[in-house]
């Protein structure tokens, strides 16, 4: 046998043991790793990130112009203000990330360039093991846990979900997703369409609209936006009377949310209305003399997919200014030099950018077992998102649509805390959830309901997801104003968390 193999083969057989595994050291990983260390600080835990620092979405989306789509004081932690404009760039973000791990100490807790390919229970051992490799040595690297906490997210990091049209083998210039924008890609002074009506094609057009000879944004149906100015000015005016940022931070976070709370009735209960509101909105920025339709009346009541902010309006700046412009219509195929549309008009194009959203990745690109058997995912039913029936000592966070990702996160971090400290005190090494008798015969259905909820890649990828019921106990609900109070109030002994 070869050294190689030798060292490879004895690293195969080395484990390490924590009480929890932390996989993903994004937003959701440092903030679950935050909780541990504040809740259970006599827990041994890692965190597991496959990449080479942390940040997730932030470190991996590089493409110019790269922001939140959602405001700092609701998608930043609840225990660690945000002294920012409301909406950050990719580099404030992960700059506010860094702070939280140097002031938490979590950092000697993280293993860079740990990937993780399979994880497999044993209700024998009452143990998860994970198996994998590390990508900077190539070595085989296993690590045993009591409790598995998966804070990779819902896409897949290595690429973007890019269509596959006619034709795209005979264009002659370039064709880029922002999920892989090359570090190389020369815009300057080029003809660029833009595929995409998205939070990230209303990013990526305004970035580059000054270099660019023109750019096109080309979609085949609009979207709702908001375009106002970043900055709040509740926040501004308490900074100004020199109020201390922890009262700023949580003020201001419960003024949002009151607001979007409402925005969010409104859109369900005065469709016409608050579509008028939001056209208005767009309006504004466009002037009185924009063609609103088709290019920014979508057809669809708001909320139906996610209403993107668009900080001081640029987008729409730069089509008044004549830098960009909007086209609405489908692709027939791509030429040798741009882009056929069904309706017969043809874009010429240097580079095309599909801005065409993720795919769905629900646990990882990881091979789950569960006592020898591979979990098929999509046959468990959820226990309020975050935990699934027949899979034991396990929770995943899966955050909001409608508010910030991370306020879900937080109420997840909370409760897995809590449950860690209800089975310590119990003497329980095991936890999974379990339909009651009182939900039998219960309907099952689709994990969300695509008459409320309907993004493309949700859509795509709806048969990888769990089921949900007709009570709010087995479904992802969405709703944060509800769960806010939900959470804390979950009773760990009821007949849904079956212990050993």
């Amino acid at each position: 046998m070869s050294d190689t193999a030798m060292s490879t083969s004895e690293a195969a057989r080395k484990s390490e043991h924590f009480d929890v595994v932390i996989v993903g050291a994004g937003i959701s990983g440092i903030g679950g790793a935050w909780h541990l260390t504040r809740q259970c600080p006599e827990k041994s835990f890692v965190v597991l990130e496959a990449m080479e620092t942390f940040g997730g979405t932030w470190h991996t989306h590089r493409y110019p112009g790269i922001r939140s789509d959602s405001d700092l004081y609701t998608f930043g932690y609840r225990f660690k203000p945000w002294v920012g404009a409301p909406i950050a760039t990719s580099a404030e973000i992960k700059t506010y990330m860094g702070e939280v791990i140097d002031e938490s100490g979590i950092g000697p807790h993280i293993r860079y360039r740990h990937r993780i390919s399979s994880a497999r229970w044993s209700s024998a051992e009452k143990l998860w093991t994970l198996e994998g490799i590390r990508e900077d040595t190539g070595e085989a690297i296993r690590f045993t846990c009591n409790f598995l906490w998966m804070c990779q997210g819902y896409y897949r990091h290595s690429k973007g979900y890019m269509p596959q049209w006619p034709g795209m083998e005979r264009f002659r210039g370039r064709i880029v997703h922002p999920q892989t924008w090359p570090e190389d890609l020369a815009y300057k002074g080029k003809q660029v369409v833009v595929i995409g009506s998205g939070a990230t094609a209303a990013t990526l057009v305004p970035a580059i609209a000054d270099d660019t000879a023109h750019v096109t944004l080309l979609q085949r149906s609009p979207t709702y936006f908001i375009p106002a100015r970043n900055a709040n000015n509740l926040a501004d005016t308490l900074r100004e009377i020199q109020i201390d940022e922890t009262w700023i931070h949580e003020i201001v976070r419960r003024k949002i949310l009151f607001d979007q709370a409402n925005f969010m009735r409104r859109c369900m209960e005065e469709p016409e209305a608050m579509k008028e509101e939001l056209l208005k909105g767009v309006r504004a920025y466009l002037g009185p003399e924009a063609e609103m339709d088709p290019h920014f009346t979508p057809t669809y009541r708001p909320w139906r997919q996610r209403i993107a902010f668009v900080p001081d309006g640029d987008l729409f700046r730069g089509i008044r200014a004549g830098k960009a412009s909007v086209v609405t219509d489908e692709i027939e195929a791509f030429t040798e030099t741009g882009i056929q549309l069904k309706s017969g008009k043809t874009l010429e194009a240097d580079i095309i950018v599909a801005a065409t959203g993720f795919d769905l990745n629900v646990l990882g690109d990881i091979a789950f077992e569960i006592d020898g058997e591979p979990l098929v995912f999509s046959d468990t039913v959820t226990y309020r998102g975050m935990m699934f029936t027949g899979v034991p000592n396990m929770a995943w966070v899966f955050g909001y649509f409608r508010a910030s990702w991370t306020l879900r996160a937080d109420l997840v971090g909370d409760f897995v805390c809590r449950l860690l400290g209800h089975m310590e005190r119990k003497g329980a090494r095991k936890v999974e959830v379990a339909l009651r008798p009182e939900d039998e015969g219960m309907p099952l259905r689709p994990w969300i309901d695509p008459e409320n909820f309907n993004p493309g890649y949700i859509m795509r990828g709806m048969h990888l997801l769990p089921k949900r019921g007709d009570k709010p106990e087995w479904q992802h609900t969405q709703d944060y104003w509800a769960e806010k109070d939900e959470f804390p109030a979950i009773d760990l002994d009821d007949r849904a968390f079956v212990y050993r």
